[in-house]
């Protein structure tokens, strides 16, 4: 990740002024209707495509997922006709030559890389899902796809929603301001419950569905890939810049697993100036109380800071404090990134700040997955000279 302003400025660009939803809503309404599509149309995937139907600036005109009951339950909410309607794992491809302007990738990751390289193909805008990938073969895919979006001209975004909060931000940019002194440790987590992980079938068709899929590594990455990189994402914000290798231990803690994703976690991250990043994290149905279940303090010299979720964002320092609730943020940071993507579109801004550092903090939780399971220390220029593909079994499937 790029140190200095330069990572300030592009995070902050995602959502170029927080008023930009309303602003983004009367572009779309005056000047241009972005006829999008939809791939993935489970609880996510089917919610984002409202919000999409609500912006004003889209026009949902074609779904596509791998049940075909999903997407017409889908295409049935949002009025979208029968013939732009599709199923199988070729369905996206169908989608994609079906009209469409834009696409919203909402599928397990391992999906991404597929469906990326072929929207850009297609020369589609692309909004994406996080994680961008399972693994470090599919990170790199991406990142090429992007940039050749960036060289078509075309827009490609990638929804976190912690960078997009007023507080966080305001904390963020304090800090990058020398407000607290030089930052020497950072300490993320994420204290969350799991989900349902039944029996395997015959096939992984029964896998694909109600994120059962976090816990296949080879599907969805595991837990600290597909959930906990909502906090070390937010870590590596603040850092500006990528670690350089990682140490730690996890293990299977919920019962009668079936999945071979690890759900907990402790671990530590070293960067190229000493600075020093702790995760853990747990995904368990334990009873913890999950108001405050995913956030970032960061500790510097002369003060300390804190980012979260669904919490508050803080600064505490001698001459001065702020705090402020960090709201709604699931459905309000979605929103702002819905309408920064409008924006970008109708602006021809493709720039596409988010891309990059999405692709490093997916390089990020497979580096701690991967030293975390093998209880060893491991470089990232190791894990990058691995360059390891996790494959998926697609047999059985509908094409």
């Amino acid at each position: 990740m790029e140190p200095s302003n330069s990572t300030k400025v592009s995070r902050r660009s995602v959502v170029a002024g927080m008023a930009g939803a309303v602003v983004g809503r009367m572009h779309g309404r005056q000047a241009q209707r972005v006829r999008i599509g939809v791939v993935g149309c489970g609880q996510r995937g089917s919610w984002i495509a409202s919000l999409f139907a609500q912006h004003g600036g889209y026009e949902v005109v074609a779904v596509a997922d791998y049940f075909k009951e999903v997407a017409d339950r889908c295409g049935d909410a949002l009025g979208v006709d029968r013939g732009r309607r599709f199923h199988g794992l070729g369905g996206y491809l169908k989608l994609m030559e079906a009209g469409v302007e834009a696409v919203a990738l909402e599928t397990p990751p391992y999906c991404f890389p597929d469906h990326a390289e072929a929207a850009v193909r297609a020369g589609l805008h692309v909004y994406m899902a996080k994680p961008v990938a399972v693994d470090v073969p599919g990170c790199l895919r991406i990142k090429a796809a992007a940039a050749k979006a960036s060289a078509q001209g075309r827009v490609f975004l990638v929804d976190y929603q912690m960078p997009t909060d007023p507080g966080n931000i305001h904390v963020v940019d304090q800090i990058r301001a020398g407000r607290i002194g030089k930052v020497v440790a950072l300490q993320s987590y994420y204290l969350a419950g799991g989900w349902p992980d039944p029996p395997r079938g015959r096939t992984i068709e029964d896998r694909l569905q109600h994120l059962i899929w976090v816990n296949d590594v080879a599907i969805g990455g595991g837990h600290h890939v597909n959930a906990c990189i909502h906090a070390v994402d937010a870590a590596l914000w603040v850092a500006g810049q990528s670690p350089i290798a990682a140490v730690g231990a996890s293990r299977v803690g919920r019962p009668n697993p079936h999945g071979d994703s690890h759900d907990v976690f402790s671990l530590t991250y070293e960067f190229a100036d000493g600075l020093i990043l702790n995760h853990r994290a747990k995904h368990l149905n334990d009873s913890y109380p999950s108001g405050d279940f995913c956030g970032c303090w960061i500790h510097g010299q002369s003060g300390c800071g804190w980012i979260s979720y669904a919490a508050k964002a803080q600064l505490v320092h001698p001459n001065d404090a702020f705090s402020a609730d960090v709201v709604d943020l699931y459905a309000a940071g979605a929103r702002r990134n819905i309408a920064a993507f409008h924006q970008a579109i109708v602006q021809g801004d493709a720039s596409n700040p988010t891309v990059h550092h999405a692709v490093e903090s997916a390089l990020t939780t497979i580096l701690g997955r991967e030293a975390a399971r093998r209880r060893r220390r491991i470089a990232m220029e190791a894990l990058l000279k691995e360059n390891q593909r996790i494959a998926a079994d697609l047999r059985g499937l509908q094409p």
